[in-house]
């Protein structure tokens, strides 16, 4: 009882210092705006409260902060969640969600997409669809070579995210350096700048469904991390529990990439930070690391428009911040992995 009252105790910390992070979030930038008016704004559009503010600040606020603000609370769990539960399904923290090659054919479909002139939801659902595409040959290939094993399906993301990589090369050798190469390097790099409300919300379901059947099978994964014989002892259908947390993992990850971009290192470093707090089990782990995750993600992005005068992208910050303490973590697990 203390346990879970302490496991509970960390999540409201988690949750009190997103909702403060939000706040200042929402305040932070070149066109400073108050608590209060935040407040204020925000009731007006969504109870109807009339307040007295600045027209200016009630555009800032509804129009460029709070969209990307909630897009980074959601991507940053997602990939964070969605980081930790391959993690413990393949039994290695050194993992992340896009090694089965989903971000490089995300990218890849972006690129087409970019290429054949369409608008932003034409390069979400391209981004989408190819990195759903990238998981399925992954998935695939051991099928066809007749093996179940863990390390055959990550050989074949690697050799699935090599082939996505050479064809994104490709598109980018033939793009317009001008536009459209521009264009597609800055996709790749992960950015929230172009994020609205309609484009969350139409990834939203496939994210909130994924989000809760991943939570629903913690403890399931908890066991298949001790072993495959060990799990089917205690009755696990191990390759169905695979397959279902390797589905919702890559839906999480495909859904964060079509709005973001590619956004590095989140779904890698954060379990293990999440780790350090609450341990390793995963019915305690998974909602620790959305939560850091959605932390992580919105702080790096308020300081990728903040900072300087041009906007940052995501992927340098987050590789500046995540590198050395992957490095760190090396050197602390360096005895386990000899």
């Amino acid at each position: 009882m203390q346990k879970i009252w302490q496991i509970w105790s960390v999540n409201i910390l988690l949750l009190v210092a997103l909702l403060i992070c939000m706040v200042w979030s929402i305040c932070a930038g070149k066109y400073p705006v108050t608590p209060l008016e935040s407040l204020q704004i925000i009731q007006k559009n969504i109870f109807g409260v009339a307040g007295s503010y600045d027209l200016m600040a009630e555009s800032v606020v509804m129009g460029l902060r709070l969209p990307r603000i909630l897009a980074a609370v959601i991507i940053g769990a997602a990939l964070s969640m969605s980081g930790a539960t391959y993690q413990g399904i393949f039994k290695n923290p050194l993992v992340s969600p896009d090694f089965l090659g989903v971000s490089a054919g995300a990218c890849m479909g972006a690129a087409i997409a970019i290429l054949m002139a369409l608008p932003s939801t034409g390069i979400q659902l391209f981004a989408f669809g190819g990195g759903l595409l990238a998981v399925g040959l992954t998935v695939i290939i051991p099928r066809l070579l007749r093996s179940d094993s863990n390390i055959m399906l990550v050989l074949s993301g690697i050799i699935v995210g090599g082939l996505m990589s050479s064809l994104l090369g490709l598109l980018k050798y033939i793009a317009d350096p001008e536009t459209e190469l521009a264009t597609i390097v800055y996709w790749q790099m992960g950015s929230l700048s172009y994020v609205s409300i309609p484009s969350l919300v139409s990834v939203l379901p496939a994210i909130i469904v994924s989000a809760i059947v991943v939570l629903s099978m913690s403890w399931w994964i908890d066991i298949i991390s001790l072993g495959e014989k060990e799990a089917q002892t205690l009755g696990a259908n191990v390759s169905r529990i695979r397959n279902i947390s390797i589905i919702c993992s890559t839906l999480l990850t495909a859904s964060s990439v079509c709005v973001a971009g590619t956004i590095g290192w989140v779904g890698l470093v954060i379990p293990h930070f999440a780790r350090m707090i609450v341990g390793p089990e995963n019915t305690k782990l998974l909602p620790a690391a959305a939560l850091v995750g959605a932390i992580f993600l919105l702080m790096v992005d308020t300081a990728a428009r903040t900072i300087g005068t041009a906007e940052l992208p995501l992927s340098i910050l987050t590789g500046i911040i995540g590198a050395p303490f992957y490095a760190w973590l090396l050197y602390k697990r360096r005895m386990k992995l000899h």
